[in-house]
């Protein structure tokens, strides 16, 4: 008897503060706490690994040291960022898929003239990936010497127009010219 009643209490005390939690939230909220901890996964290629990680783990250090999240990466390209907070989560990501991404036929980059010969520029589109402006692809009108144009150290917008079996990547000035005079209009 004495058994009976002390489970009764013990499901009249459980019942109350079930009915005091529901009444001070009654749903699951929309959404997480911006500072609740959190793991963002994303997928890289295989062959990235080794640039995300670095020499000696250099990049990946200076990632975590920036960021301030925790950082594996497993042999299958998997990447699963924690952090505490979605801001430092999300900034890691952004980092990783600067440092991964690749050059995509179309795509409009703004990039940096690393180099110039009588016949072109090199661009550097990508931190790491560079691609070749042909002189003829600089002005929309003929273009004599290609330092009339650009400079080493100069920022220009360029178009990708061709990626080579070899992975060449063939940039175009002269076609983000076209593509901002029609806009314009």
């Amino acid at each position: 008897d004495i058994m009976r009643e002390a489970l009764e209490q013990a499901r009249q005390a459980r019942l109350f503060v079930l009915k005091k939690m529901n009444e001070a939230i009654d749903k699951p909220r929309a959404e997480l706490s911006p500072f609740a901890p959190r793991i963002i996964f994303m997928k890289i290629k295989v062959d990235k690994i080794g640039e995300v990680i670095g020499p000696g783990g250099k990049n990946i250090r200076a990632i975590i040291e920036k960021t301030g999240v925790k950082i594996d990466i497993e042999d299958d390209g998997t990447v699963l960022i924690a952090s505490v907070d979605q801001k430092a989560g999300e900034m890691a990501k952004a980092i990783i898929e600067g440092m991964t991404e690749e050059a995509q036929i179309g795509k409009v980059y703004t990039g940096t003239v690393r180099r110039t010969t009588n016949f072109g520029a090199f661009v550097e589109i990508i931190p790491g990936t560079d691609g070749m402006i042909h002189i003829s692809e600089l002005e929309n009108h003929r273009v004599n010497k290609v330092e009339d144009v650009v400079r080493v150290g100069d920022t220009v917008k360029v178009k990708v127009i061709d990626i080579d079996a070899e992975g060449k990547i063939r940039l175009s000035r002269r076609a983000v010219l076209n593509d901002e005079k029609k806009g314009g209009r």
